[in-house]
C-alpha cells in the first residue's frame, strides 16, 4: 500500500491565506523589478539593431572608420560597383541617412527625426507597407514615417503635409520600425531622389549630401555563396578605405560599441542585481516569520528524530513554491508594461522564451537562496531549551 506523506511545506504556507497572499506579492514585486530593469536594457540593445536586421543584404559595407550607425561617416558609392563583381554578389544596394527636424503638422512643434533614404526600385528595407508604397516614393517631395515614432512626432495619416528640413513633403503612408539611439524621435523613409532634393543644397553650417557617397553598401548574395568567403574575398580586395562584414558580424560591432563604450549595461545589471537582493530580503523574512511561528513544532520534529536535512527540505519547498507562485503574477504583470513601454516610447521591448525561463530560474534560485538562510534558526536550535524554556 502507498503510503502518503504529509505536505508540510504546502500547509505551512496555506495555514495562513493572507499571508501567504502578501507572501506572493512580496515575491511579484522583486520579479516585477528584475524583468523591467532587465527589459529596458534588452530593449535599449534590440531597439539599436533592429534596422539593422531588416535591411536586405547578407554583407555590410561601411566606411572604416563607422563602427556604429550613430558615427555620420560615408564611403564611395564606386566601392558597391566594384563589389558586385565578384562571384556570388547578386546585387548591391546603397542606403544614406541622415538626421532632420520635422514639424508636427498639428502642434508646429519640431523634432530630430532620423531620415532613411534608398531607391525604392531596391528591396532595401522590404517592410510590407514600405513595399506598397514604392511608387508613391517616387513622386517629388514624399515620405513615410514611421507610425510607432514618438507621439510628439503627431499624426502619421497618409495626406498630410508638412515640414522636414525647412520642406514641405507630403505623407503616403506609414509602416512600424521604432526608436533607437540614433533615430531620435523615429523615423523617416523616402526615396534617394527626394533625399538629393532635400539635402543636396544646404546652408554653409550644413554638411550638403549627395548620391555618390553611401552610408551603408547592402550586398545581396546567390542562395549558394558563402558570406564568409565573399566577405573575405572583398576585404582582400577592395580598397582599405572601407570595412566589410556580414550582416551578423556588423550587429555584433554595434551591439560591443554600446555595451562597452557606454554606462546601459552596468546600469541596468546593477538594477537588477539590487532587486534580486529585495528579492531576497523579503523572501527571507516571509520565511523567516513562518519560521519563528512554528519554532516549536519544529523543534518537537527535532525531538522525534527528524534531521536537520529534513527540516531544510521543508523551508526549501516553501521557498520553491512560494518562487514559482510569484513567478507567474511578476510575469503577466510585465508583459503589460511591456507593451505600455513599447506604446509609449517606440523601444523594441519584448518578451522572449529565453528571457522569461532566465529570470524564473533566478526567482527560483533567490527564493531558495532565503530559505536556506531563515532555516538555520531551527538548525541550530536545541529542543531541549525549546521546550524547557
Amino acid at each position: 500500500m502507498m503510503r502518503l506523506r504529509t505536505p508540510l511545506a504546502w500547509f505551512n504556507l496555506t495555514y495562513e491565506r493572507r499571508r501567504l497572499v502578501t507572501a506572493l506579492a512580496g515575491v511579484a514585486f522583486a520579479v516585477l523589478l528584475m524583468f523591467m530593469f532587465r527589459g529596458f536594457e534588452n530593449a535599449l540593445f534590440d531597439s539599436q539593431v533592429q534596422l539593422l536586421k531588416l535591411l536586405n543584404g547578407e554583407v555590410v559595407m561601411v566606411n572604416r572608420l563607422k563602427y556604429s550607425m550613430f558615427i555620420p561617416e560615408q564611403f564611395a558609392r564606386r566601392r558597391l560597383y566594384q563589389a558586385q563583381a565578384f562571384a556570388g554578389v547578386e546585387d548591391a544596394y546603397a542606403f544614406y541617412i541622415t538626421n532632420a527636424n520635422w514639424k508636427n503638422p498639428e502642434t508646429q512643434a519640431v523634432r530630430p527625426l532620423r531620415v532613411l533614404a534608398f531607391n525604392p526600385d531596391d528591396p532595401v528595407l522590404p517592410l510590407p507597407e514600405i513595399l506598397a508604397h514604392r511608387d508613391q516614393l517616387k513622386l517629388p517631395w514624399t515620405v513615410m514615417i514611421d507610425e510607432r515614432s514618438r507621439p510628439e512626432v503627431g499624426p502619421t495619416t497618409a495626406g498630410l503635409e508638412t515640414e522636414l528640413a525647412e520642406t514641405r513633403v507630403r505623407l503616403v503612408g506609414a509602416y512600424a520600425l521604432g526608436t533607437d539611439f540614433a533615430a531620435g524621435d523615429g523615423n523617416v523613409v523616402m526615396s534617394d531622389q527626394n533625399f538629393l532634393r532635400l539635402f543636396s543644397s544646404l546652408g554653409p553650417d550644413e554638411d550638403s549630401r549627395d548620391l555618390n557617397t553611401v552610408d551603408i553598401g547592402l550586398l545581396r548574395l546567390s542562395d549558394d555563396a558563402n558570406p564568409v568567403a565573399v566577405v573575405d574575398a572583398l576585404r582582400q580586395a577592395l580598397p582599405q578605405d572601407i570595412s566589410i562584414y556580414t550582416k551578423d558580424e556588423f550587429v555584433a560591432v554595434e551591439l560591443t560599441y554600446w555595451r562597452e563604450n557606454t554606462a546601459i549595461g552596468f546600469v541596468f545589471t546593477l538594477l537588477t542585481t539590487m532587486s534580486f537582493a529585495v528579492g531576497v530580503i523579503l523572501v527571507y523574512q516571509i520565511l523567516y516569520t513562518d519560521v519563528s511561528d512554528h519554532w516549536k513544532e519544529y523543534a518537537t520534529l527535532k525531538a522525534m528524530g527528524y534531521t536537520n536535512f529534513y527540516l531544510l527540505k521543508v523551508v526549501l519547498q516553501q521557498a520553491l513554491i512560494l518562487g514559482v507562485l510569484g513567478f507567474v503574477p511578476g510575469y503577466f504583470i510585465s508583459l503589460v508594461l511591456y507593451r505600455l513601454t513599447a506604446n509609449a516610447t517606440g523601444l523594441l521591448i519584448q518578451m522572449t522564451l529565453e528571457r522569461g525561463l532566465n529570470l524564473l530560474i533566478a526567482t527560483v534560485i533567490m527564493c531558495l537562496i532565503s530559505g536556506a538562510i531563515a532555516v538555520r534558526k531551527v538548525q541550530t536550535t536545541d529542543p531541549a531549551e525549546v521546550f524547557g524554556s
